[in-house]
C-alpha cells in the first residue's frame, strides 16, 4: 500500500508540474511578448546575448535621400507681409533683390469630384440616308454598365480592402470627410459584379504557379458567414501557395490534404516547404514521392522556446538547442554567400554538413539518456521524426530553412480577417482570395499595384465591362521589360545622395 501511495504521489506531482507548465505557457501566450527574438526572455541565461540598439548604427553610412523629382510641382510665391517690407529703423522700403531662396514640402491632396462629359452631336448634311437622325459621340467606356462610379473609385476600393486590409466601411467614412457619401450596399453590389473580371487573371496565376518546382504553403482560418448544405459552422480555410513567380490563395471549406493535392495536381517533381501539419504528409504526391516535403526550422525552434518558457528548470537545455539552431542558420547563410566561388562553397558546405550531423547525434544521445524529462523527450522525438524534411535544405541550397515566406504573405489577410471578421458570402471570400493572389504576385515582381490595377480596369472598361481577351500585358512574367519598368515601384523610390 505504501508503494502504491508513493507511486500515486509521484504521478500527481508529475501531473501537477505538467499543468503548471501549461499554465505558464498560456500566460506567456496571453500576456507575454509575441516576439521570439529574445528566446525565453532570460538575461541570466548563458545563451542570451545583448542585442544591438535599434536605428542608425555607429560607424555605418547614413541612408540616402529619396528622390521625389518625379512628383508634379505646384508653384507658390512667399513674400514679406506689407508691414515688413521696409527698414524697422529709418522706415525706408526694401529694394527687390534678384533670385529667390527655394525649398519644397511634400503634400498629398485627396479630393472627390464629378467628371462631367459632354457628347457632341452632329447632323448629317447629306441625303443618302446612311446616317438618319442626329449622330452623337459615344459615351466614355464604363467598367460597370449604367453605374455612376468611375474606374478610380474601384481602384481605391480594391487597393484599400485587399492590399491595405481595411474594412470597406472605414474607407466610406474617410470619403465622407471629403464630401463623397456612398452607401455600403452600392460598393458591395459593384464588387460582386467585378469578380468575373479577375477570374481569368486568377486562373493564369494558378496555371503558372502549378508549373513551378518549389512552393511555400500555409493555411489560416477564414470566416464565411454563409449557409452551405452539409457544412457545419462558418469556419473556412484560406490556403496560400507561394512560388518564385506567383502567389496563389485558395479558399476552401476544409483543411484536409485534398486542397493542396488538387492545387498542385500531377506535378512531375517538386519541393513543398511547409510546417508539420499532418495534411501535407497525407498528400498523394508526397506518398508517391513526386513532392518532397521540406519542414520548417522556425517551428522546431518554437518547440524549444515553449519548453524554456514552460519549464524553468529546462530553460538552459532548451536555450542551448536554440543557440545550435541559430548557428545552423548562420552556417547556411555563410554557404549561400559564396555560391559563385566553388572552393569557398565546398568549405562552407562541409562546415554546414558537420553541424547538421552533430545535431542529429546530439538528439540521439539525449534521447538515450535514462530518466529523460518528458518535455525534452517530446521535442526530440518530433525532431527525429521530421529530420528527413528538416535536412532537405542541405542538398537543395535554393530551399530556405524555414517557411517564413508563406507565413509573411499570410499576415495581411489575417489582419483583414480580424478587422472585418472574414466574408459575408462565398463570392466575397473567393474575390478576396483572387485579389490577395493578384496583389501579392505584383509585389513579388515589384510592380506597382495601383498602376497595374488602373490599367487593367481601364482595359476591362474598353472591353465593354469584360476581362481583356489577351492578358499577356498584365501577367508579370510575360510583360515586356519596358512595361515592367513603367509600372515598377523602384522608379518612385530611387535614392540619391543629398549632396
Amino acid at each position: 500500500m505504501h508503494e502504491r501511495a508513493v507511486a500515486r504521489e509521484a504521478e500527481l506531482k508529475a501531473e501537477n508540474e505538467s499543468l503548471r507548465a501549461q499554465l505558464r505557457l498560456r500566460e506567456q501566450q496571453l500576456f507575454g511578448t509575441k516576439s521570439e527574438a529574445g528566446a525565453a526572455g532570460s538575461e541570466a541565461s548563458p545563451a542570451a546575448k545583448p542585442g544591438k540598439p535599434r536605428g542608425q548604427q555607429p560607424g555605418m553610412p547614413g541612408p540616402k535621400r529619396r528622390d521625389h523629382s518625379r512628383l508634379p510641382v505646384t508653384q507658390e510665391v512667399i513674400d514679406l507681409p506689407d508691414g515688413q517690407r521696409h527698414c524697422s529703423g529709418c522706415g525706408l522700403p526694401f529694394v527687390p533683390f534678384a533670385g529667390t531662396e527655394d525649398g519644397f514640402v511634400l503634400e498629398v491632396e485627396v479630393k472627390a469630384y464629378r467628371r462631367c462629359y459632354r457628347r457632341r452631336r452632329y447632323r448629317p448634311a447629306c441625303r443618302c440616308g446612311r446616317h438618319p437622325g442626329i449622330v452623337t459621340a459615344p459615351p466614355p467606356p464604363k467598367l460597370i454598365p449604367k453605374s455612376i462610379l468611375g474606374v478610380s473609385i474601384w481602384v481605391e476600393v480594391l487597393l484599400d480592402k485587399y492590399l491595405f486590409y481595411r474594412p470597406t466601411y472605414r474607407l466610406l467614412e474617410d470619403w465622407k470627410s471629403h464630401g463623397l457619401d456612398l452607401s455600403l450596399g452600392t460598393l458591395t453590389d459593384g464588387l460582386q459584379r467585378l469578380k468575373p473580371l479577375f477570374e481569368p487573371i486568377y486562373q493564369a496565376l494558378i496555371d503558372h504557379n502549378q508549373q513551378q518546382v518549389h512552393w511555400h504553403a500555409d493555411e489560416t482560418r477564414w470566416l464565411v458567414f454563409a449557409t452551405i448544405e452539409g457544412k457545419v459552422g462558418h469556419r473556412w480555410t484560406l490556403w496560400v501557395f507561394h512560388s518564385r513567380d506567383a502567389v496563389v490563395f485558395v479558399l476552401d471549406q476544409g483543411r484536409a490534404h485534398d486542397v493542396p493535392e488538387d492545387h498542385l495536381g500531377t506535378v512531375a517533381e517538386g519541393i513543398l516547404s511547409v510546417d508539420r501539419y499532418s495534411a501535407y504528409k497525407a498528400m498523394k504526391q508526397v506518398k508517391e514521392g513526386t513532392i518532397l516535403l521540406a519542414f520548417c526550422w522556425a517551428h522546431v525552434r518554437r518547440d524549444f522556446l515553449a519548453v524554456a518558457r514552460s519549464w524553468p528548470k529546462e530553460e538552459g537545455w532548451a536555450l542551448g538547442w536554440i543557440e545550435r539552431i541559430g548557428l545552423l542558420y548562420q552556417a547556411n547563410d555563410a554557404r549561400l554567400q559564396v555560391r559563385e566561388q566553388p572552393a569557398a562553397y565546398a568549405l562552407k558546405d562541409g562546415e554546414l554538413r558537420s553541424k547538421v550531423q552533430g545535431m542529429a547525434r546530439q538528439a540521439e544521445v539525449e534521447l538515450a539518456e535514462a530518466g529523460i524529462h518528458p518535455a525534452r523527450q517530446k521535442v526530440l522525438v518530433s525532431l527525429q521524426e521530421h529530420w528527413g524534411g528538416l535536412s532537405v535544405f542541405v542538398e537543395h541550397p535554393d530551399v530556405p530553412m524555414d517557411n517564413n515566406t508563406a507565413e509573411r504573405v499570410q499576415r495581411g489577410p489575417v489582419v483583414l480577417r480580424k478587422n472585418s471578421y472574414g466574408s459575408g458570402a462565398v463570392w466575397a471570400g473567393e474575390l478576396a482570395a483572387m485579389l490577395f493572389s493578384v496583389f501579392q504576385t505584383l509585389c513579388l515582381w515589384n510592380v506597382n499595384p495601383r498602376a497595374w490595377l488602373n490599367a487593367y480596369l481601364q482595359g476591362c472598361a474598353l472591353a465593354g465591362g469584360r476581362s481583356p481577351v489577351v492578358l499577356d500585358a498584365f501577367l508579370p512574367w510575360r510583360m515586356s521589360p519596358e512595361q515592367r519598368q513603367e509600372w515598377s515601384l523602384e522608379k518612385d523610390n530611387d535614392r540619391e545622395d543629398s549632396s
